[in-house]
């Protein structure tokens, strides 16, 4: 493996760990397509960023995920913060968040969300979603496609 295939590799497998992580914290207690859709909300945030040369919530799956107050479960002093960062892939749901992050970083994971960049969870109701309609509900979340 040439150092730029290595370090290609490096990448791929930090944004796959990052991004498990973030499902785990973020649907852990949802179904697979919960977990998927949570995915999903993460990529398409990657992609729209892509498309517009940068978007103020990051650029790839790292800084997407650890952009402050846009997933909780990396917020300092959630009480998620210590069970993403703590748990290994001894734990089931988390090897189902890893297998769905890895479909996600290689591009085979399809959106159940209709091209959502925004999520709440149901019985929550942020400021930015009183006026939208959304692309769909999966689990305990509501999903959003037309947010700017």
């Amino acid at each position: 493996m040439s150092a730029m295939e290595s370090k290609s590799h490096q990448y791929r497998e930090q944004s796959i760990d990052v991004l498990a992580r973030t499902i785990y914290g973020e649907a852990r207690g949802e179904p697979v397509r919960g977990k998927e859709a949570v995915a999903a909300v993460v990529v398409n945030r990657v992609r729209r960023a892509r498309l517009r040369n940068g978007y103020w919530w990051g650029h790839d799956i790292k800084s997407v995920c650890h952009k402050p107050w846009q997933f909780s479960c990396w917020n300092e002093g959630d009480p998620n913060l210590e069970k993403i960062i703590a748990v290994t892939s001894v734990n089931s749901v988390y090897k189902t968040c890893l297998r769905i992050a890895r479909r996600a970083v290689a591009g085979t994971l399809k959106d159940p969300t209709g091209g959502a960049t925004h999520y709440h969870a149901l019985g929550v109701e942020p400021p930015w979603a009183r006026s939208q309609e959304p692309s769909a509900t999966i689990g305990r979340h509501k999903f959003y496609a037309n947010i700017e």
